[in-house]
Formats: structure tokens, C-alpha cells, sequence
């Protein structure tokens, strides 16, 4: 195992969130609403203030921290970061070398993978797909 619960819990939209702590070496950690939204493999993490709730899954080499959100069914995998505010729900995928940051918000099914970059206000939702090493950065709003 490489996590477990610190016995700390917040009420967030609906949920009962779990803080967790690392036990390699005793560091505290984001909050999760139960085991599946974080893989006891790899080396991904939640951390800060960051939450992951809902069927929303992190795995692989992920991190979520600071105040960012994945909920729904989403996903983040690979190397992908989101952090800062930013916010991942829905269906939504974000997996390869990709960073989500700032107040952006991946939602629907939509796909960020690739090297791709969203940020800012940025929004990028519906079947929308954003790959390769595009950047989707100010008050842009990608929906298809």
C-alpha cells in the first residue's frame, strides 16, 4: 500500500472526502472520497487542498494538488498534472505529459492528451479533443 486515510474527513458537494497520508514517509496528502479514486500503484498523487471524488480515478504518475477538482467519471493519467483551481468532471480524460492549470476546466468527454497544455480560463468540453503540444490558454473555449 502506499497511502491510507489520516481519519480527517470533509463534507464537499455531497461527499464525504477522506484526507490521506503518504506512509513511505508520513507526508499528508489531498482528499479522496474513497480508495478507488487513487491507485495504491504508481507514483500519482493528490495532494494540498486538491479533491477527487465520484468515480473520478488518478493513476499512473498523476498528480492533482493544490486546489484542483476531479470528479464524475474523469480521469487523469500518464504524467498529466492539474493543479492550481483548475477543474477536471464528467466523462473527461486528461492523460499523457499534459498540465491543466490555473482556473481551466476540462468537462463533458471531452479528451487533453499529447503533450497539450490548458490554462487560464480556459474550457474545454463536450467531445472535444485537445492533443499533440496545443496550448489552450486564456479565455478560450473549445467544445465540440
Amino acid at each position: 500500500m502506499k497511502y491510507e486515510f489520516t481519519g480527517k474527513t470533509l463534507e464537499y458537494d455531497g461527499c464525504t472526502l477522506r484526507q490521506i497520508r503518504r506512509l513511505s514517509d508520513g507526508s499528508i496528502g489531498g482528499w479522496i472520497e474513497k480508495e478507488s479514486n487513487l491507485s495504491q500503484e504508481g507514483i500519482c498523487w493528490v495532494s494540498g487542498d486538491a479533491r477527487v471524488f465520484g468515480n473520478a480515478e488518478v493513476y499512473g504518475a498523476a498528480w492533482v494538488s493544490d486546489n484542483a477538482k476531479v470528479s464524475g467519471a474523469a480521469w487523469v493519467s500518464g504524467d498529466a498534472w492539474v493543479y492550481g483551481n483548475a477543474e477536471v468532471s464528467g466523462d473527461a480524460k486528461v492523460f499523457g505529459v499534459v498540465l491543466v492549470f490555473g482556473n481551466a476546466l476540462v468537462s463533458g468527454n471531452a479528451k487533453v492528451y499529447g503533450n497539450a497544455k490548458v490554462y487560464g480560463n480556459a474550457e474545454v468540453s463536450g467531445d472535444a479533443k485537445v492533443y499533440g503540444y496545443a496550448k489552450v490558454s486564456g479565455d478560450a473555449l473549445v467544445y465540440g
